[in-house]
């Protein structure tokens, strides 16, 4: 899949099949039109494109009204997202910044520069809730008339559903909140999962109860960074990490911000696998790109009164979470995809 910022860029199909959305999570309602669109771009000898946006129009609003409280929780990073649009099968991917030009634009602006100059829409697939242009102003029918007069195709898909239940990224938002894991599954068609870089952290985890506990080094994590400040997720997990070696590893992790030893609210993704392949050694695991499923949570994220009740968390963690894992062993089973490098 190509990816690109903007669409002028002189490698950017100069004709394609498109479809709109922000995709956070891509969840299965995503994956039925995202399927939907590469069939229509197959038929009629086109590559499938999906627009997308970064930040999200509604953080973009928050912000402009200095109310950051109503920007959404974020399901995925750009990174994580980008990754399973290719899963998905998409040809190429654009991104375009939502500011304040872009916010303005009207209706017919959006159509005549965005779609028909700037990507060459020949077929133009939206959700049934679709708007566009400043102030929502646009719509299906005016885009339906405007692809008329303009030689490209519209249509649009109705919600999905999964039990009966809507599939949104509302509800898989909502999920997350509650720690409903096994809802989340369903929503998204797969286990949750954050992917990145292992960085440097404060190495602080080496030394919480490695003496009293015998393990050495402590609770040694691996160091991911969750780029949004407020992740839809927040908590202590059961976790699978795949990326380090033949087969996923089990381990724990904690997803937040870490108000025990940490005040500058920074999101972070910290892992601790339960059993650590010596074939990395000790600094193996920087550097390396690994992706990590979330599979159970085990409690809401809390602050403690000093290092020795944290350690004591910690370990009761380990403990719940590898009875966690042994008792659904069958169920995760210990197989799963390469990680998506960077594509932007």
């Amino acid at each position: 899949m190509r990816v690109f910022r903007g669409f002028h860029h002189p490698g950017i199909a100069r004709a394609c099949a498109l479809t709109i959305g922000n995709f956070d999570g891509v969840h299965r309602g995503h994956q039925a039109m995202l399927a939907l669109l590469r069939n229509e771009a197959q038929h009629r000898g086109l590559p499938s494109c999906a627009m997308t946006f970064e930040p999200h129009p509604r953080d973009y609003f928050a912000a402009l009204a200095g109310k950051p409280e109503l920007a959404p929780s974020r399901i995925a990073t750009l990174r994580d997202k980008l990754g399973e649009l290719e899963r998905c099968g998409i040809d190429q991917t654009v991104v375009l910044r939502f500011d304040q030009r872009f916010a303005a634009q009207t209706p017919q602006a959006f159509i005549d520069d965005v779609l028909v100059r700037g990507l060459g829409a020949k077929y133009v697939l939206v959700g049934d809730d679709f708007r566009f242009g400043a102030k929502r102003a646009g719509d299906y029918a005016m885009l339906d008339a405007a692809g008329q007069a303009a030689g490209f195709d519209v249509a649009r898909m109705n919600s999905y559903e999964v039990h009966g239940l809507r599939v949104s990224s509302s509800a898989v938002r909502d999920a997350l909140a509650a720690g409903d894991m096994a809802r989340v599954a369903t929503l998204l068609g797969r286990p949750y999962s954050m992917s990145g870089h292992v960085v440097h952290g404060k190495k602080l985890g080496r030394s919480l109860g490695a003496s009293a506990s015998g393990l050495g080094d402590g609770f040694r994590t691996l160091n991911l960074r969750f780029s949004h400040p407020k992740p839809a997720a927040l908590g202590i997990f059961a976790v699978r990490v795949h990326g380090l070696a033949d087969t996923p590893l089990d381990g724990v992790a904690s997803l937040g911000k870490r108000p025990t030893v940490d005040d500058s609210g920074r999101v972070l993704l910290e892992v601790y696998c339960l059993d650590w392949p010596a074939a990395l050694g000790t600094e193996g695991g920087y550097g390396k790109i690994v992706r990590v499923e979330l599979l159970h949570k085990l409690r809401d994220e809390a602050r403690y009164d000093g290092l020795e009740a944290l350690t004591a968390a910690i370990r009761k963690d380990v403990d719940d979470a590898r009875a966690f894992l042994a008792a659904h062993a069958a169920t995760y089973v210990k197989t799963g995809r390469q990680t998506t490098r960077d594509r932007i």
